[in-house]
């Protein structure tokens, strides 16, 4: 048995999302079935079925930026009922038994997570994702959407928001310097990650200044708590800045001069990348040798602390800054992704499926 709902599928890199019917399975045990509300659109559903990070499954349906309401539930499922308000993020399985799955962290299961699209399932099955109506997941992999967030501020914060959240978490944003000060956060890139960055590096009391490479977006930065703007591409920038920041967040997903950026960190700074770059990076050991500096990596994070990241912008009273497009807007929607003029995450409204013809 399964269930039958409207979705948005490709069926190539170069074709155009059509309106499907795909096939969700009927709740086992411990499943969760949502009806989505929301689904917001990530620059990894761009690259995913553009065969950017190579080749994809097709027939294809992307989105694992999933904002809805439960409307069933398996018979062993314990933790969620009909009508709770939920979200499903970028993983939807894991074996929940290695050291990595029962520390909370199934973002780094050792024997291999399931992504929400384009992966192989328990089942061999490959995932489809939330360009869609309904999803059907292991009820693991569901969080609570707290009331204070509406499904379309809610959904990208599944992906956009802990991926900055966990790296701002580990690595102290919201500590203090030695003399008291705020930590000096900078945030490069002001995009669907940066935003989100800059907003919660704030509420965790960071003191934030966003890094791009020009001031066109400086009054939005400052609205999201961000306390100046520098335009990289200024002269002299990378002297004029050495060593000022205690935390980098780089959001970018395109080339840089690593060694130039780890310049502008104190020692024993850091700097945390979550863009992913479709070319490798050189690097000379001496940047992070010289002041101890650390070049970390973080991808997205585990089930509770995705929780507790939902959990804290509803306390501090945000979620995402969104645009909310139809079902036929999708296309339009990712050329202006990529050309860096939505403000700041695109989202599906999945209730424009209800009047959308079924491709034949």
């Amino acid at each position: 048995m399964s269930i039958t709902v409207k979705a948005l599928q490709k069926t190539g890199p170069d074709q155009p999302y059509r309106v499907v019917e795909i096939e969700r399975r009927d709740p086992r045990e411990t499943d969760v079935v949502i009806d989505i509300k929301a689904a917001g659109i990530c620059h990894s559903d761009i690259h995913t079925i553009r065969n950017e990070w190579g080749e994809a499954h097709f027939p294809l349906t992307v989105g694992h930026e999933i904002a809805g309401v439960v409307s069933a539930v398996g018979s062993a499922v314990t933790d969620w009922k009909v009508g709770d308000r939920v979200g499903v993020g970028c993983l939807v399985n894991s074996c929940g038994e290695c050291e990595q799955c029962l520390a909370g962290f199934e973002n780094n299961c050792l024997n291999g997570s399931v992504g929400t699209y384009n992966a192989k399932d328990v089942d061999g099955t490959i995932t489809q994702g939330g360009y869609a109506q309904k999803v059907t997941v292991e009820q693991r992999f569901v969080c609570r959407i707290p009331d204070a967030l509406s499904f379309e501020q809610a959904a990208p914060l599944l992906c956009a928001g802990i991926t900055t959240y966990s790296p701002l978490a580990r690595w102290g944003a919201a500590e203090k310097r030695a003399d008291g000060s705020a930590k000096r956060v900078a945030v490069l890139g002001m995009g669907g990650l940066g935003h989100m960055g800059v907003k919660i590096a704030a509420a965790m009391g960071a003191e934030v200044t966003v890094l791009s490479r020009s001031l066109k977006k400086e009054q939005l930065a400052m609205d999201l708590g961000a306390s100046r703007v520098l335009a990289t591409t200024e002269d002299d920038f990378f002297t004029a800045h050495r060593g000022e920041f205690d935390l980098i967040l780089n959001t970018i997903s395109a080339d840089i001069d690593v060694d130039a950026y780890l310049r502008l960190l104190t020692p024993r700074g850091v700097m945390a990348v979550v863009g992913l770059p479709p070319a490798a990076q050189s690097l000379s050991f001496a940047s992070i040798i010289g002041g101890g500096k650390v070049l970390a990596g973080s991808n997205i994070g585990g089930i509770p602390e995705t929780q507790e990241m939902l959990d804290f912008c509803a306390e501090h009273g945000f979620g995402a800054e969104v645009e909310v497009v139809s079902v036929d807007e999708v296309d339009a929607a990712y050329e202006r992704v990529v050309a860096g003029e939505v403000f700041f995450r695109a989202v599906i409204d999945t209730a424009t499926f209800e009047d959308a013809p079924v491709a034949v």
